[in-house]
């Protein structure tokens, strides 16, 4: 019989499509059953080539060895002993298949994942394309029944290598070039295509409010029947020109000139993509972006929502009849359900519109009902409220404008009622959750055009504000538009072609400037640190700084994925952009970045020292670390967390104790019997924040010098001020681990 493999990008998504596709023998690294076979990877098993992979010389830090411009790009293997057994088995059931079923989550950085596997294991032979928005056992069996051809989806591929080789690029060159010329040889500075020009955002902002003068304007209003009253020439800049015209209303009576009141609607908000509910989430929970997205990851593996990394904020029309049943499943709601069912349901453009789906859909329900966390349970109940609440009436309003007038000076007010509240029945009032504006609660008393008396005006002093600090929520939107301030929405949705960063991965740019230091979080506010400020006006290139420039660049990637754009063209401009930015920066002449001092960091939660590992994981930090046949690792692997400790490490076999401290304390005790180049050391194992395992040693084997980060002398670690600087296995990092010093920047910035 024909043998198909699908192969998954974790373990838990391939235990679901296993169960559906009649896979469901465990073996070791697969599921096998009904002529299938099902696997998987857990996030990225490839990467590019480091720099010394492709010319020896570019091991060194040099700045003569400036710019780097590999002829073609090749990918490798991670060096990981994880990553390495579960790919072996991949390779051995790749090699047995007739068909490939690629099953890895439908977006582009899904397809680069496995493309780039399947490309490391020679295969040659016939691939289809599992393309799901949800993981329900109708949605899998109904993309089963409708498998594409894998080379349908090559431009999304080539938009991903693309993104990855433009970011390899640039930042492998610009933090080379930075940190030669100003790092002062004691630290790394670090510079990415999304993540610079965002700091930029955050400096700017940041430089604003500092060097804001406050300026004093003047306000005039009145207060006539218990309803206050603003004088529409607006805010006075001189104050002479106020008083005269309080002096001129004092004691005469104010007369209504005009009521005029319209009735109107107001629509539903919008459904969630993923930056407008991490936006949502942050605004009204005080989630992070990142803490958002992972959240709504563990709905979808939960099968309770569709995918969630997506742009969209509609639903394509052959989904329509679809609908009836997601509301019927939703249990929980069904007192707001009910009325629904059974007739008829609205099929509005602003919900239903094929001309704005792209590879998915918005983020809405499946209809599923599973027992939920309390956090998981806010982010649900934000998606299924307002799926409910597009299907429901408009809610009708009634707005009123009064406009009076004393002695010639003219005044307004503006006042509006809910008539027939329709779907924020669903919001129980609750003004976070759905658009609102100012006028929303003034509900203002019957007025008779021609009626006059008497009125308390007010002439008060109050000065300019500063712009506010971003937050996630307006540092998210700041991205999506490109640093424009946009309140529109569908004028935002024009934009979004021109953001910057995708929704999948802003989350974790803003992240990657908290943990490099540059930017940090004052309860809500992004605030810059002194040397993310000092980096941004350190950089005189404006196209590395600029969001509108870097959002072009993401217009161009997407064009290549919809086949509008040449993915060569991308990597030969990004290439001679590359080339001048290097000569630019060697010629420039400014004073080096001074080092940060220090920053205290959290240490690791210590337990008794007892091998119990009941802690949490230190690289997923929710998991918990059990002892299994052949390792140390976390309970959360099937939700893709890969971290573990092998028993065995450099040839030393290590005890339950020695691991229990290396897990609570980041560093094991200093041990001997590790084999390094066939000789003898000793020395502590290191525990990285991203799970990864060296050695540091007390007397050096032969091959430390080569192994070392040396830009012309090893740099002074720019976040403990006291370790230095060396390379790893998949990143460089600080010497100074054993102190809780948790500095990394990956080759792949």
């Amino acid at each position: 019989m024909p043998v198909t493999v699908c192969i998954a990008e974790k373990p838990s998504v391939a235990q679901e499509i296993a169960k559906v596709i009649g896979a469901t023998t465990r073996r070791e690294g697969y599921f096998e059953g009904n002529d299938y076979r099902v696997t998987w990877t857990f996030g990225h098993f490839c990467t590019l080539y480091p720099p010394e992979d492709y010319r020896p010389d570019w091991k060194r830090w040099d700045m003569n060895s400036l710019p780097m411009l590999p002829d073609k790009f090749q990918t490798r293997i991670m060096d990981d002993p994880g990553v390495k057994k579960q790919f072996a088995i991949i390779q051995k059931l790749f090699s047995e298949a007739d068909l490939i079923i690629n099953c890895g989550d439908a977006g582009q950085e899904g397809e680069l994942i496995q493309r780039w596997v399947l490309k490391e294991t020679g295969y040659s032979g016939e691939v289809k394309r599992l393309w799901i928005s949800s993981l329900t056992n109708e949605a899998i069996k109904e993309g089963f029944e409708k498998l594409q051809p894998a080379g349908e989806f090559d431009n999304l591929y080539y938009a991903g290598s693309s993104r990855a080789i433009g970011d390899w690029l640039l930042g492998m060159n610009a933090s080379r070039i930075y940190t030669l010329k100003y790092g002062a040889g004691k630290q790394v500075l670090s510079i990415g295509r999304v993540q610079t020009p965002t700091l930029a955002m955050v400096v700017k902002r940041h430089e604003e409010i500092v060097n804001f003068k406050p300026e004093p304007y003047w306000e005039l209003q009145t207060v006539y029947r218990e309803t206050t009253f603003n004088a529409t020439s607006g805010k006075f800049t001189v104050q002479e020109e106020g008083e005269q015209a309080l002096q001129k209303i004092e004691g005469k009576d104010l007369f209504i000139t005009k009521v005029e009141q319209k009735e109107g609607k107001e629509y539903a908000p919008r459904l969630f993509d993923l930056t407008s509910l991490q936006v949502y989430c942050n605004s009204k929970f005080s989630f992070t972006a990142d803490a958002t997205l992972k959240i709504a990851q563990r709905l979808y593996e939960k099968k309770v929502l569709t995918y969630p990394r997506v742009d969209t904020t509609f639903l394509p029309t052959d989904m329509y009849p679809k609908v009836p049943g997601i509301l019927k499943g939703m249990q929980a709601y069904a007192k707001y359900t009910e009325p629904l069912l059974g007739k008829k349901l609205r099929k509005s453009t602003k919900v239903f519109n094929d001309k704005k789906i792209t590879d998915h859909h918005a983020i809405v329900p499946t209809g599923e009902q599973l027992p939920l966390s309390a956090d998981e349970q806010k982010v649900y109940d934000a998606v299924a409220r307002r799926f409910i609440a597009v299907f429901y009436p408009d809610c009708d309003v009634a707005k009123t404008q009064v406009d009076a007038q004393v002695e010639g000076v003219d005044f307004v007010t503006r006042g509006k009622v809910i008539v027939k509240p329709g779907w924020r029945v669903l919001f129980d009032g609750d003004k976070a959750s759905v658009p609102t504006d100012k006028d929303e609660d003034n509900v203002l008393p019957p007025f008779e055009e021609g009626e006059h008396g008497p009125h308390e005006p007010s002439f008060a002093e109050k000065t300019t504000k500063p712009p506010k600090y971003y937050t996630e929520a307006t540092l998210l939107r700041a991205m999506e538009t490109a640093g424009k301030q946009v309140e529109d929405e569908e004028l935002r949705d024009l934009m979004k072609a021109n953001g910057i960063g995708r929704p999948s991965t802003r989350a974790s740019i803003i992240e990657t400037l908290f943990r490099r230091k540059y930017a940090e979080r004052q309860k809500k506010k992004v605030v810059p640190t002194p040397i993310g400020v000092q980096l941004i006006n350190t950089i005189s290139n404006e196209l590395l700084k600029s969001a509108e420039l870097t959002g072009q660049w993401e217009k161009q990637l997407r064009d290549i994925e919809n086949g509008e754009y040449s993915a060569g063209r991308f990597i030969k401009n990004m290439k001679r952009m590359v080339d001048h930015l290097v000569f630019e920066v060697r010629t420039e002449k400014q004073a080096p970045i001074v080092p940060l001092s220090p920053t205290p960091t959290e240490k690791r939660p210590k337990s008794g020292g007892k091998a119990t590992f009941g802690e949490a994981c230190p690289k997923c930090k929710e998991g918990k670390v059990v002892k299994g046949k052949s390792s140390f690792g976390c309970l959360r692997f099937k939700e893709g967390c890969d971290f573990r400790i092998p028993f065995v490490f450099m040839d030393k076999k290590l005890t339950d104790k020695q691991v229990a401290t290396l897990i609570q304390k980041g560093v094991s005790p200093k041990m001997k019997g590790f084999i390094s180049e066939g000789e003898k050391v000793e020395g502590k194992i290191i525990l990285s924040a991203d799970g990864a395992l060296s050695l540091e040693t007390t007397a050096p084997p032969p091959t430390r010098t080569a192994a070392t980060f040396n830009p012309e002398g090893n740099p002074t670690c720019p976040e403990c001020g006291k370790g230095t600087i060396v390379k790893g296995k998949t990143a460089y990092g600080c010497t100074n681990w054993k102190n809780g010093c948790t500095f990394r920047m990956p080759f792949n910035t």
